[in-house]
């Protein structure tokens, strides 16, 4: 265990937020060596769909600003992750918390259909140089290593009750974006050497 989160996508309010808080307090009373945070709402700027805002006022009583960002797969197409500006109103580290897109493994096509091996690729190679601009951007997770049965999954043919953003498929095989987060974490680890 390396943080300790106590909540995923809750929406804003006052009595949300005191809630989570109490969480927060009994986490760090139970466990004082770890961090604690969530996964942060992030809502878009209403003037502008490229700039994404992080003004979560939980984030104030968290470690790390961490969120879920699926820009390309549930949020535009992936050309819009070279757009993307980010504003985080907490200056903490910032840890994106999931990040990725589905695929079969076994599918082929270009970058543009959607469910391919390629398509998802495509958004990995996108989202970590986007990620990478991000104002005190700590580090990521992708969601997930490996496809997981999920019985509300239902598209015949291609999820057949999985969840398909595993970097690896249900049959074992590594997908293409494995081999390309692989690439990205290593170039990561050259650059910083200190902190592998």
């Amino acid at each position: 265990v390396i943080v300790w989160s106590v909540a995923n996508e809750t929406p804003v309010s006052d009595a949300r937020t005191q809630f989570l808080k109490s969480l927060v307090d009994e986490a760090r009373s139970l466990d004082g060596t770890r961090l604690v945070s969530a996964a942060m709402e992030v809502p878009a700027d209403p003037h502008d769909p490229d700039h994404k805002i992080v003004d979560d006022p939980f984030s104030q009583y968290t470690d790390l600003v961490s969120f879920n960002e699926y820009i390309g797969w549930y949020d535009g197409s992936p050309d819009k992750l070279d757009r993307v500006r980010w504003t985080i109103k907490y200056p903490k580290p910032v840890f994106i918390s999931e990040f990725g897109a589905g695929a079969k493994q076994g599918l082929h096509a270009d970058a543009q259909t959607r469910w391919s091996e390629e398509w998802q690729a495509d958004v990995y190679r996108r989202t970590l140089p986007m990620l990478e601009k991000i104002p005190g951007f700590s580090g990521c997770t992708p969601w997930i290593l490996c496809d997981f049965r999920s019985p509300r999954r239902l598209l015949p043919g291609v999820q057949d009750g999985w969840n398909r953003k595993g970097l690896i498929g249900s049959n074992g095989k590594k997908k293409e974006a494995f081999h390309v987060l692989q690439k990205i974490y290593a170039r990561m680890a050259q650059k910083n050497p200190n902190n592998q």
